[in-house]
């Protein structure tokens, strides 16, 4: 030690300068050996930012290895360590056909809950569960659709027709409302912290687009600049903006003659450039493909140039398959340079790091979220309380609602009282647990008779099927069928089960058998037994491929990769007399189901409905929708249906028959509606005492409508779309123009306003201010008049009656309050600045000219009678914005 030379800072100068250069040289050695050991490559140094770490792992790939990662469905690169990945992954309400999770409202009901907190909280939970399920799936060494980290929701489109089928999935009609939702929704999936994004979000579809779906791929929708600005375009924007969303869904159709996913006006001069956006933006699925295949958009003539077109236009990631291998020809052909698809595949791979995929699990707060989060009892109670929010009153004469608990028979009559499908709308998830209107009304009143008939089918065209029972199934002298489970994708060698099922009724939340993947194969064989002659409706419903044969013949053959389908045969039947029937069912993905159905097709379905009617002291009458028969795109064409959208939108006829008989009795009758879309029930707002509007309110919305109705929790929710009287008052549905549209512009009565909904409080509103100084703002005395506790929604909107154009009204703030009962406190709503501009011709936002408008409260002003709510009230003033 007393050899050591130590040199005082003041004396490095005397270091020779070769000394120094060995010296930093040793260092540097050292340095880079200690990396190479830790790091084969760059993009593994979680230290690094995530588009350094993307531009270094793009920089070691080939170009077919490149146009490969830029599929949905990218294959591994095992030489640089990265496994395959499905960017495919849906959680419109709960995660979607990924096996088990809580399944909460549709979308449409998280827009009537119009409570903003409550949706982030979904949110939260939602990619709880997710997170969760994705740690499972790659610890089992699954990797496939359904199964990642990339989440295509939410859909942000404005419900701006009652036709369009999808318009379940988006939060209402109005930008504001839809824009706030979407914010806390992807704020929730997203999470909070500042380095790993816990899910990507995806706002989709971008832009202008809200059916038809028969023709969404070859249609062009020619949009104002007001209404571009005014309408389509604002929930995106906030999207971006204020929720900072990573990922953009291009839509299938043109706007103003440009592909939407190769439409550089909407994809860069809009998106990036003049919002900011830094995510990236994937393609509907096949959408590129509608660039130039026969009678589509045309825009394009070859895969490769329309691989050029979108990537060039800004589509980074091709649900589908025109990029492979068309990018690489387009690349080899100079159609386009390499340096764009390498732009592209960064933003895709950056996600890809911020989602921590390639870290060590320990560096990922998210990935410490145990799977036992999944339909925990806390999500199964949020579950609860979103469908107690989004459950409105739309009417409720002479206050025969809440019912008694003292009821001594109740009738639960109609095709949705009974039935699944309408619980959960479109892109759902699986549960253990369904609580229909009539197991929850059951079971709320426990000493009263509760009974329940069908009394009709859907449509004339449509019949509820129901499971076949076991005592219709027959195999041998067992009832039942035989079933030989197999662990092959063949149905081939020894069946590792076998077994006698009585009942062909099953979703696998856990797998029949032990196995290591999820490819298994089930056949059941034996026969049905009917117990009358007739005609029958017989029905696979599997998820994902299933055969049916009847008397050795082949009836039924599909397969779908993403959720459970249902195909049906239409045969007579004998009583007692034997079909024999096989079932080929066969399974590849993470949600197993399958069931065996029927229906006779020439049932009296009214007479014992009626007889049920008779006897019961109040009927619950459940009628609406099925996300059968509205929805995506579907092959449904029949009285009020069009391929997914609605050619009408009264009540089916078989359901109009129904609700006239029952009211025709003269009993108390309560309507209860699940649907997707806003229903003409003209004659019902005439006759009925009651009416509930529930939509697809998830795996406990029969639990929350009991509770409504028997008065354990008071309805708060709001219509988030205009009820209209007739489609004669709708324009062109494939007019995008805003004149006669939405309550903004509609010039019509409807039956039910957007806003709406009664409580069984009573509001009061005085002492309106309104202030500006700082940011504007309304401030209000509102009192609980009654004696049962509320939640109010306050609602504010904005007139400009003296600028031309202009809309009627406009939301621009809203505020979800509760009050105990006979409470009066003063409330304080912020008012967005922005919003008290208006957009011109030019799709300028403007200082409006002239008088300006605020009215608040629990609804719009002016209307009377059924679309009036006689519980709250509303209070005008006019004002002058600086």
């Amino acid at each position: 030690m007393n050899n050591l030379k130590v040199y005082p800072y003041t004396s490095l100068a005397r270091v020779s300068n070769v000394q120094l250069m060995i010296c930093l040289l040793a260092v540097w050695i050292l340095g880079s050996c200690a990396h190479t050991e830790k790091y084969s490559y760059d993009f593994q140094n979680p230290e690094l930012s995530p588009e350094s770490r993307s531009i270094d792992l793009v920089s070691h790939m080939t170009l077919q290895e490149k146009v490969g990662q830029m599929r949905y469905d990218a294959p591994a690169i095992p030489r640089l360590g990265l496994h395959r990945y499905n960017w495919w992954n849906e959680c419109l309400h709960g995660v979607g056909r990924a096996g088990e999770s809580t399944v909460f409202p549709q979308a449409i009901g998280m827009g009537a809950t119009w409570n903003v907190d409550l949706i982030h909280k979904m949110g939260v939970a939602v990619s709880d569960e997710a997170r969760a399920k994705h740690h499972r799936f790659v610890k089992e060494n699954k990797r496939g659709i359904y199964q990642g980290l990339t989440f295509w929701t939410p859909n942000i489109n404005i419900f701006r027709d009652p036709r369009w089928g999808r318009g379940q999935e988006t939060y209402g009609e109005d930008p504001f409302l839809t824009g706030e939702l979407g914010v806390a929704y992807i704020k929730g999936l997203q999470g909070d912290d500042d380095h790993y994004l816990k899910l990507v979000a995806t706002a989709k579809h971008f832009a202008v687009h809200s059916g038809p779906e028969k023709s969404r791929h070859e249609d062009n929708y020619i949009s104002t600049p007001r209404d571009l600005n005014e309408t389509y375009l604002p929930a995106f924007e906030k999207a971006v903006k204020d929720a900072k969303v990573h990922s953009v869904m291009c839509a299938y159709n043109r706007t103003n003659d440009l592909a939407c996913c190769g439409s550089n006006v909407l994809l860069d001069s809009i998106l990036r450039k003049e919002w900011g956006f830094d995510g990236y933006v994937v393609s509907d699925c096949w959408a590129i493909n509608d660039f130039y295949f026969p009678d589509r958009h045309g825009v394009s003539k070859t895969g490769p140039e329309a691989s050029v077109l979108a990537v060039k236009s800004g589509t980074d990631l091709n649900c589908g398959n025109t990029y492979d291998p068309n990018l690489s020809e387009a690349v080899l052909s100079r159609l386009i340079d390499e340096s764009e698809v390498d732009q592209a595949l960064t933003r895709l791979m950056a996600a890809r790091f911020k989602l921590g995929m390639f870290d060590d699990p320990e560096l990922v707060p998210w990935s410490k979220i145990p799977y036992e989060v999944v339909r925990s009892k806390e999500h199964q109670e949020l579950a609860k309380q979103v469908a107690r929010e989004s459950i409105v009153l739309l009417k409720n004469d002479n206050n025969l609602l809440p019912l008694s608990s003292a009821l001594k028979s109740v009738a639960v009559i109609g095709p949705n009282a009974n039935a699944v499908e309408p619980l959960l709308g479109n892109y759902h998830g699986t549960s253990v647990e369904y609580n229909t209107p009539f197991k929850a009304i059951s079971d709320r009143l426990p000493n009263a008779t509760v009974k329940y008939a069908k009394g009709c089918n859907i449509t004339k065209e449509w019949p509820l099927l129901a499971p076949v029972p076991s005592q219709n199934l027959r195999s041998g002298t067992d009832e039942g069928l035989k079933g030989m489970y197999f662990n092959n994708d063949k149905w081939s060698g020894a069946p590792v089960m076998e077994r006698i099922d009585d009942q062909i009724d099953f979703i696998w939340v856990n797998r029949p058998f032990e196995m290591k993947s999820d490819t298994f194969t089930v056949r059941w064989t034996g026969q049905i037994l009917p117990d009358g002659s007739g005609k029958y409706r017989i029905g696979l419903r599997a998820c994902n491929a299933g055969k049916l044969y009847l008397n050795d013949e082949l009836v039924l053959d599909f397969e779908d990769d993403h959720h459970p389908r249902m195909k049906y045969h239409d045969t007579t039947l004998e009583a007692g007399k034997a079909v024999s029937v096989r079932i080929d069912y066969y399974n590849f993905h993470a949600d197993p189901q399958v069931q065996l159905l029927w229906s006779e097709l020439e049932q009296d379905l009214l007479t014992p409905a009626l007889e049920l009617v008779q006897n019961a002291d109040v009927t619950v009458l459940c009628l609406g929708l099925s996300p059968d028969i509205e929805g995506e795109e579907m092959p449904v064409v029949m009285e009020g249906f069009d391929k997914g959208d609605r050619s009408d939108i009264v009540l089916p006829s078989s359901q109009k028959m129904l609700l006239k008989e029952v009211l025709k009795t003269g009993k108390p009758v309560v309507l209860v509606l699940l649907n997707g879309s806003a229903l003409a029930v003209n004659y019902a707002a005439d006759k009925a005492q009651a009416i509930v509007e529930a939509w697809y309110p998830g795996e406990f919305g029969g639990v929350a409508l009991a509770e409504i109705l028997f008065g354990d929790v008071n309805p708060s929710g709001k219509l988030p779309v205009t009820f209209y009287k007739s489609v004669d008052d709708l324009p062109d549905f494939k007019s995008y123009d805003m004149k006669d549209r939405t309550y903004k512009y509609f010039t019509g009565e409807p039956l039910f306003p957007f806003g709406h909904g009664l409580s069984y409080s009573s509001f009061k509103y005085a002492d309106m201010t309104y202030d500006d100084n700082e940011r504007p703002a309304i401030t209000l005395t509102i009192e609980n008049s009654s004696e049962t506790a509320g939640l109010e929604t306050v609602q504010v909107y904005l007139s400009t009656p003296d600028m031309a154009g202009s809309a009627k009204r406009t939301l621009v703030a809203f505020q979800k309050e509760y009050f105990e009962p006979g409470q009066s406190r003063e409330v304080t709503i912020r008012i967005p600045e922005e919003n008290l501009k208006i957009i011109d011709d030019k799709g300028r936002r403007v200082a409006p000219d002239g008088r300006i408008f605020l009215s608040v409260g629990g609804k719009q002003p002016g209307f009377s009678g059924i679309a009036d709510s006689p519980n709250t009230q509303t209070l005008m003033k006019q004002i002058i914005v600086n």
